[in-house]
């Protein structure tokens, strides 16, 4: 086969609504930030399960990514909805660099992790997909974790679901 039909595929639907960028939010629309909705005052603590937060700190919290590149793929989010670090007080920054560091040891108890992939993009032009909330990436990552897939078959295999992985990760997580 040659062409187009000679890719394989694998269906992703639940992506589709990430693609379209249903739920992104504009810098005046916090009501309906996926972020706001799931850390912030829209939500209660009953609601973390299915918004899948590992953590909650006083000014930030911890979730994992619903679009992971790996598993255990973390978002450290402040609850406050600003679009850039610089628009984070004091108080802030030192519990989004703790809780950035709590990440990563609790990744490395839980999973193995040997390194990590740490990170934000400053909005949209940067390659923020969501850039009106403020979100860092914690990505753990693996000897060997860049196989054929991703390489080939461009896609990822995550071998567990997100609600099984944010139980492991609940049950390591490390305090300061």
């Amino acid at each position: 086969m040659s062409g187009a039909d000679a890719w394989k595929r694998i269906w992703t639907p639940h992506r589709m609504e990430y693609i379209k960028g249903d739920g992104k939010p504009c810098d005046d629309e916090p009501v309906a930030c996926p972020f706001c909705q799931e850390g912030g005052t829209l939500s209660t603590s009953e609601g973390d399960s299915s918004d899948l937060v590992v953590y909650r700190g006083e000014t930030c919290y911890v979730v994992l990514n619903k679009y992971p590149y790996n598993s255990g793929h973390l978002l450290v989010c402040p609850y406050r909805h600003v679009a850039l670090y610089t628009e984070l007080n004091e108080q802030e920054v030192l519990e989004f660099g703790k809780l950035t560091q709590a990440a990563m040891e609790t990744l490395r108890l839980a999973s193995g992790a040997h390194g990590f992939n740490i990170g934000m993009n400053q909005g949209s032009i940067a390659g923020a997909g969501i850039a009106a909330h403020l979100h860092q990436h914690v990505v753990p990552r693996w000897n060997g974790d860049t196989n054929f897939m991703p390489v080939v078959g461009g896609v990822k295999v995550l071998p567990q679901l997100l609600e099984q992985t944010r139980e492991l990760l609940i049950s390591e997580w490390v305090e300061d």
